[in-house]
């Protein structure tokens, strides 16, 4: 009887053990999918809550200048502006990205049997992430016709988040990437040669058929 009962317990600490090994790289793709959206959504609330508390302005970026004609000569960034809505973008983010909890991110076992009537059921296994301190936020623009004789001009924050995910005997280190347009603009009559300064754009100049 116990040499039985020993065997059944063999059997299934034997099975358990290869379970776990099957599972996990499923559970890291799921926990990398998981914080990738979580992570998104944080960046987006941020920049949206900017644009809702008029933080973010085109005409507070961006300044024309223009010939006796009244046509667009240049496009001059405010630098000051950029450089502080980066700071203060990238730090709400990665505040709120160390204040997300481990029972949000876990998962639930029964999602990772790949059975439906499973999914969402069972225990939850922890899943926690972490900043890294690499992470950026910039502002790129881009400048694509709009009709004729119009450009349009928009904003864009791209924002890299390092990320380090924490789960039962691993860990994961990846960057999750997302660009969100912040502002654009119309730019009504003949543009013929726009310099954009300072390396906030990512590049000194373009010309804009």
């Amino acid at each position: 009887v116990r040499a039985l009962a020993l065997s059944v317990v063999v059997g299934v600490l034997t099975l358990v053990i290869t379970a776990a090994v099957q599972m996990r790289p499923l559970l890291a793709s799921l926990a990398t999918t998981k914080v990738s959206n979580t992570v998104t959504r944080i960046v987006s609330e941020a920049v949206y809550e900017a644009i809702e508390d008029g933080e973010i302005r085109y005409d507070g970026l961006v300044t024309f200048e223009k010939d006796e004609t009244g046509q667009i000569t240049a496009v001059r960034s405010n630098m000051a502006a950029f450089n502080h809505l980066q700071a203060d973008i990238l730090d709400t983010i990665l505040t709120r990205i160390d204040q997300v909890s481990a029972r949000e991110l876990s998962i639930p076992v029964g999602t990772l049997t790949g059975f439906s009537l499973l999914a969402g059921r069972g225990p939850r296994i922890s899943v926690r992430m972490e900043s890294v301190g690499s992470s950026e936020a910039n502002f790129h623009n881009e400048f694509v016709s709009a009709g004729i004789n119009q450009t349009k001009h928009s904003l864009y924050l791209n924002v890299i988040a390092d990320i380090s995910i924490v789960m039962p005997s691993r860990t994961e280190n990846f960057a999750v990437t997302t660009d969100i347009l912040v502002c654009e603009c119309v730019l009504v009559g003949e543009v013929p040669d726009v310099y954009l300064q300072g390396d906030i754009f990512g590049n000194h100049s373009g010309l804009v058929p």
